[in-house]
């Protein structure tokens, strides 16, 4: 290592949302100017990045939170539950808007729906990862999605360290410029976003969408396919590995996607071969929906050794 080169104090380092999910079930969901019951509101931390974030020390990663909350209730749980976990916290800004929320009816089979109202999220700036240099600057690998702004995203891209591997999961998914595009070390897409992406063009399924996906820049994609497991693409190797899911019995597949990225974020930083690294993010993956909730459900490293 350079005698002037920074310290690597995180195995990873996520700069992405943190919300508040408010969740009430209900026997149906309500028609247009209809009001129904439904049970006690239950208020769970969530976001994808806190959730990324939170699944990663679970694991046992060094981890750390770049995001933005409000001054307020949700926002002091969203920072409890972080650091209760061992998440350094200390690049989580407070203030400029309400904590996100997401409003979330949950009928008897399942289905959800949900409003997100981003809040702080959205106010989370290009200057705001500026100021973070350092933080940026001591992380092995970095996390982003798309729960905050597009420019801030691109900053993260073009203020990371020559070394430093940067993640991509675009949920919910957006046009991607080139230089975010070309940073991708993977590009992580469910076959929503894989869809998204490609457009009219797509082609019939995942072994048609990674070269396809490919060919936009990044220099490596993981697609998800739950239950069926993941298919790993990398430019370096013109490998296509399709890696199989343990068999579990799903109970909620919330937040699934989020301890895969994190895991798989986790296991490139310690320095696994993108196969690897997705092999054990799939297996995160399905510990992951064998319990409800989100970040409640995300398994400790001992969990997915014994899977």
């Amino acid at each position: 290592m350079h005698d002037n080169a920074p310290e690597v104090r995180y195995d990873l380092l996520v700069v992405g949302s943190a919300n508040a999910d408010l969740v009430i079930g209900v026997e149906r969901r309500p028609a247009p100017g209809e009001t129904v019951l439904g049970s006690d509101l239950a208020v769970h931390p969530g976001g994808k990045g806190a959730n990324q974030s939170l699944a990663a020390a679970r694991l046992g990663a060094r981890t750390a939170l770049l995001a933005r909350v409000g001054d307020d209730d949700h926002g002091r749980l969203l920072l409890e539950t972080q650091r209760a976990a061992g998440v350094d916290t200390d690049g989580v800004l407070v203030g400029g808007a309400p904590t996100g929320v997401a409003l979330i009816t949950v009928d008897l089979s399942g289905d959800n729906s949900i409003v997100v109202s981003p809040g702080a999220n959205g106010r989370l700036t290009p200057e705001d990862v500026r100021a973070a240099a350092p933080l940026l600057a001591a992380a092995r690998v970095i996390s982003v999605q798309l729960e905050i702004p597009l420019d801030t995203v691109a900053e993260t891209v073009r203020g990371r360290g020559p070394d430093t591997r940067l993640v991509l999961n675009p949920s919910p998914p957006a046009p991607l410029p080139a230089e975010v595009l070309a940073a991708c070390d993977p590009l992580v897409v469910n076959e929503h976003e894989a869809r998204y992406i490609l457009g009219e063009d797509a082609g019939e399924g995942p072994h048609d969408w990674a070269p396809a996906l490919l060919a936009l820049g990044p220099r490596s994609v993981v697609i998800t396919l739950g239950a069926a497991g993941a298919l790993v693409a990398d430019s370096r190797t013109g490998s296509l590995d399709h890696l199989i899911s343990p068999k579990v019995e799903a109970v909620d597949t919330t937040g699934a996607g989020d301890a895969f990225t994190a895991a798989l974020a986790w296991r490139l930083g310690r320095g696994d071969d993108l196969r690897e690294a997705a092999a054990f993010a799939v297996r995160v993956g399905a510990a992951a929906v064998m319990a409800q909730g989100a970040q409640k459900s995300f398994p400790t490293l001992e969990e997915v050794d014994a899977l």
